[in-house]
């Protein structure tokens, strides 16, 4: 995965552990001592800050050419045909052994 990918995921999961503490904030309410709580959210506030430094300090990706098929080369040379050839221990494919009938 490209740098700038790995970022992208990084501020993704910065973002929901944001989210997650704001929500932790409001259920949790008298219970938890707001000293810690401001505390969880400081550094989450500061973590946020730092990954938006690193991202703005990665160049941005290059634009990529359009993707290009990719042409595959087919000879005009016959096949061996003995590949085709029934050798009496093949069955055709969808029709059954040579002894046997079709439905």
């Amino acid at each position: 995965m490209a740098l700038h990918d790995e970022l992208t995921a990084v501020q993704r999961c910065v973002d929901d552990l944001v989210r997650t503490v704001g929500r932790l904030e409001q259920q949790a309410g008298d219970r938890i001592a707001d000293v810690d709580v401001r505390r969880v959210r400081t550094d989450t506030d500061h973590l946020r800050e730092s990954v938006a430094l690193l991202r703005a300090a990665v160049p941005p990706p290059s634009p990529l050419e359009p993707h290009k098929p990719e042409f595959v080369t087919i000879p005009d040379t016959p096949y061996d045909r003995s590949l085709w050839t029934n050798t009496g221990d093949l069955d055709d494919e969808g029709l059954g052994g040579c002894d046997r009938h079709a439905p």
